[in-house]
């Protein structure tokens, strides 16, 4: 038997890149994924390849920019399967600037997809998890976020504040047994990165001791050891998925 066999999972973004790879990686493990994004028609792609898998899944619209979208999605997960146990918060854009040429616009809207959106949803799947006495929240931030970037002050903060609300709320919920922790990836080869020219991706790469990008197979990997009991003493904790380019606390 897998080791998240039972288990029902939701995976925001899942339509592409980290967020497709964690949905297939916890169905292969056992766990029955949601599959929630914008784009769903390439939702019900992925939920079509873990059913073809043996696994079991469904595809559900969700904008985590929109609070109305946050709670129709989330109602519609656990009028469905009743509950959620595994949280990934994968979702994310970015619309880089330097500091002084950045819209306001382009603030807001990373803060509210990539920082708000997770904490809202998370607030609107957390009663079951209370009530059951078991959970484990994982919320994708980054490397940017552990050492900031020149021209992503937007997305940096984002994903910092990530961190901050991964330990506070890890903080809050683990007398009920559900950790909350956060993976932050480094360079890893995605849709979002493959637009990357050159002689940036040379740059990043050279800043890697293990010489390489990741895959996004390698972070769905660290995300379902978090969700799995192997885990279980774990919260609060950043693990840092980046081949050594940061090298923090």
């Amino acid at each position: 038997m897998s080791g998240l066999q039972g288990r029902i999972a939701l995976v925001t973004g899942a339509s592409q890149g980290i967020g497709r790879a964690c949905a297939l990686e916890l169905a292969r493990q056992g766990a029955t994924v949601a599959l929630a994004a914008r784009t769903e028609s390439r939702l019900a792609e992925a939920a079509a390849e873990i059913e073809a898998a043996g696994g079991q899944a469904a595809a559900f619209a969700l904008d985590v920019a929109s609070e109305d979208s946050i709670r129709s999605a989330a109602k519609s997960v656990l009028d469905r399967f009743g509950k959620v146990e595994i949280l990934v918060n994968n979702a994310g854009i970015a619309r880089d600037d330097l500091a002084i040429r950045m819209k306001r616009t382009d603030w807001d809207e990373v803060i509210a997809t990539n920082l708000t959106g997770v904490f809202l949803l998370t607030q609107a799947l957390l009663r079951p998890m209370l009530k059951n006495r078991w959970g484990r929240i994982i919320n994708i931030s980054s490397v940017i976020g552990r050492m900031g970037q020149t021209g992503q002050p937007n997305y940096a903060a984002s994903k910092a504040g990530l961190i901050g609300l991964t330990r506070s709320l890890a903080r809050e919920v683990a007398s009920r047994g559900i950790t909350v922790n956060a993976v932050a990836p480094g360079y890893i080869e995605t849709p979002m990165t493959a637009e990357m020219d050159a002689e940036r991706r040379a740059a990043i790469l050279a800043q890697i001791p293990l010489g390489r990008p990741g895959s996004d197979l390698e972070i769905a990997q660290a995300v379902a050891f978090l969700a799995s009991e192997g885990a279980a003493y774990i919260t609060g904790h950043v693990l840092d998925v980046n081949g050594g380019m940061f090298m923090g606390g």
